[in-house]
């Protein structure tokens, strides 16, 4: 007989006690232990085994003999939480293409390198309290290839795709991007301002003080450089955060408005940025970085308004 073993988390990284592990197609089964341990045994060297707990969605893994394997249970109302549409808009564009918007409530929140915030930077200190005193729209997607060449006739993307994030972009073309939509719509989109990116990223009035957004565990939520096969991925595919929002971890880096500038200790009421400076922000993390670049306080500063990378896009915010 061949033993298998492994472990059965949250999505906070937390065991979860008394999940069941079945081999899939017989009655082998085990239970976690108070750890969240289990080990099964069977015949083969590999298994495929179904583990199921109350409250949770199901989770099928495949077992190797010799590996212990970390298995993420995520619960039923935290998958479903995202479809709600009471606070999101669908905004038709052209040609069938349209964007969805998600509400974010305006709050209070300390930005920057909170505790959760592992191994941060120095551009993320000191802590402060922002106030949003206005509520605002965000898109549930990062910017996609499709909506990029409806209105500018172009792809200046790397990676080709209608569902990949468009990049190679810089902050001058996101505003002629998004002055040709505000045409088209008669809306009024533009970039997040930093905090209200953070805010956002964090969940808003509904967080849950994540290191990443969504999650403790980055592999649920983004797409970065252990995960990502060197590319980017179609926007949507990972978990949404407690607002509902998708690759705000990952993927591509993401265009904020505000220019750079190091953080005060001094609350702050609607912040958007330095006063001059030739660096605007972006956040996010992007496929080919690592974790800590992912975190949702990261904060990058090395972009002018001009510059145009292979894992940078955007993402879109309305005024209400």
């Amino acid at each position: 007989m061949v033993k298998f073993s492994g472990k059965v988390v949250d999505i906070n990284g937390q065991p979860v006690i008394g999940a069941v592990v079945e081999e899939t197609g017989t009655k082998n089964i085990s239970v976690t232990d108070i750890d969240g341990n289990f080990i099964i045994k069977a015949k083969s060297s590999s298994i495929t085994v179904t583990v199921t707990f109350l409250g949770c969605v199901p989770k099928q893994v495949k077992l190797t003999e010799g590996t212990k394997e970390e298995i993420t249970l995520i619960e039923e109302t935290y998958k479903k939480q995202p479809s709600s549409s009471a606070s999101s808009i669908t905004i038709p564009v052209k040609d069938g293409i349209s964007i969805e918007m998600v509400k974010v409530e305006g709050g209070t929140f300390m930005m920057g390198a909170t505790p959760e915030m592992k191994n941060s930077w120095t551009e993320e200190r000191p802590i402060h309290q922002v106030t949003l005193t206005n509520d605002y729209y965000i898109g549930k997607y990062e910017v996609t290839q499709s909506l990029w060449c409806a209105l500018m006739d172009n792809n200046p993307s790397y990676f080709k795709g209608d569902n990949l994030p468009v990049e190679q972009v810089s902050w001058d073309d996101c505003q002629k991007f998004i002055n040709k939509l505000n045409d088209i719509t008669g809306r009024k989109f533009r970039l997040p301002t930093e905090a209200e990116w953070e805010y956002a990223a964090r969940g808003g009035k509904k967080s849950r003080g994540y290191q990443y957004s969504g999650s403790n565990k980055i592999s649920d939520v983004a797409w970065y450089s252990s995960n990502s096969e060197h590319k980017t991925q179609p926007v949507g595919l990972k978990l949404a955060n407690e607002l509902g929002l998708y690759d705000m971890s990952g993927n591509v880096d993401e265009w904020c408005f505000d220019r750079f500038g190091f953080y005060s200790a001094l609350s702050q009421t609607n912040p958007l940025g330095a006063d001059d400076g030739i660096c605007r922000v972006y956040r996010g993390g992007s496929w080919e970085q690592t974790a800590g670049f992912c975190r949702s306080s990261d904060r990058s500063n090395y972009g002018t308004s001009k510059n145009r990378i292979y894992n940078l896009g955007f993402r879109l915010a309305l005024s209400e």
